[in-house]
């Protein structure tokens, strides 16, 4: 590392090492005769060890399908020597639920960490310095950094002004003295709460719900405009519902909320309310696709086809006389599977 800037590796957290039975996030590293070497990537990269008889619990036909160099995945910890600084891992005795929660812990941590490296390097001061004055402390505080984090965005100084470090001082009699003072500089402290309001303000999240809606009854257009205008009105102000055509019989159901479980049953309900008011003039309803929450790539590809659709209907309309192969035509398009040619 070059010297003179400050020091920008730190681990996590306050432990050096891991405890015995925690699950642990690694990158593998390489392969040896026995086993794979691995970084723990919370633990500043230290290495560690997964013997191959610890992948899995059934006999292992091909190692490479099991670890692969540059995966990153959680392990459990087996044995951990501090003084050789051997750490031993485990990948079959990681269960389900320690996988996910080390998966949501190492997403918060890598969070925090990325702020706070950020934070180091761009006032100059040692990262580990300032973990050991704020970002250690938060964690003991409030169980996890990233919950003193969220509160920063909108009340720093309660999270912040509780801070303290001790500096000694020599005073006017040749004495030392100890003085407690503010952990953060007023610059440094700006500058996390900038950071920290910049990278977890949180932002709205897409919810979509992708249905079938058919009513062969006389004026089924008309029950399926007021099928879609009860689905819509299921919304509130903090989480609208709108729903459009793709082609018949395919619609979809949107809303935005900061909140994805009330985002997913808001348009849960729609769907009971759509549902139920189709029903009443013998239609019928197919949900495609549950409501979940949705990437950019998936909202683009909706646009686009959306987009196709309409240029479709364009260049049709000018030919009244094929209007029904033009609805059949439509109803067989698959609205998920657009993307296939379309790559990452």
């Amino acid at each position: 590392m070059a010297t003179g800037g400050p020091n920008l590796e730190c681990r996590m957290y306050e432990a050096k090492y891991p405890e015995v039975d925690q699950a642990v996030m690694i990158q593998v590293k390489s392969m040896a005769d026995s086993g794979a070497y691995v970084s723990l990537l919370e633990y500043n990269n230290i290495e560690g060890m997964i013997l191959f008889s610890e992948l899995s619990r059934r006999r292992i036909r091909s190692i490479s399908s099991l670890i692969k160099v540059g995966r990153i995945e959680p392990v459990m910890v087996l044995r951990v020597d501090k003084e050789k600084g051997y750490i031993d891992l485990s990948k079959r005795r990681v269960s389900e639920e320690d996988i996910q929660a080390c998966e949501e812990r190492y997403n918060k941590s890598k969070l925090v960490h990325s702020i706070m490296r950020h934070v180091a390097e761009t006032m100059n001061i040692d990262l580990e310095d300032l973990y050991i004055h704020v970002g250690w402390p938060l964690y003991r505080k409030y169980g996890h950094a990233f919950e003193a984090f969220k509160l920063v965005v909108n009340d720093p100084d309660s999270v912040l002004n509780s801070l303290t470090r001790e500096v000694k001082e020599v005073g006017p009699d040749g004495q030392e003295v100890t003085k407690v003072v503010p952990a953060l500089t007023e610059d440094v402290k700006d500058s996390l709460v900038k950071n920290i309001r910049r990278r977890m303000t949180p932002q709205p999240l897409k919810i979509r719900a992708d249905i079938e809606m058919k009513c062969f009854q006389f004026d089924g257009v008309l029950h399926i405009k007021d099928a879609m205008r009860k689905a819509e009105a299921a919304g509130n102000k903090d989480c609208p519902v709108k729903i459009k055509l793709v082609a018949p019989p395919a619609y979809v159901l949107n809303t935005q909320t900061l909140d994805k479980e009330q985002g997913i049953a808001i348009l849960d309900k729609a769907i009971a309310a759509c549902t139920e008011e189709i029903e009443r003039h013998k239609g019928k309803l197919t949900v495609k696709e549950a409501p979940r929450a949705v990437s950019e790539r998936e909202d683009k590809l909706l646009a686009e086809q959306m987009a196709k659709l309409g240029q479709a209907n364009e260049e049709v309309s000018g030919d009244e006389d094929s209007e029904e192969e033009e609805d059949t035509g439509m109803g067989e398009i698959d609205v998920e599977n657009t993307g296939h040619g379309i790559t990452e």
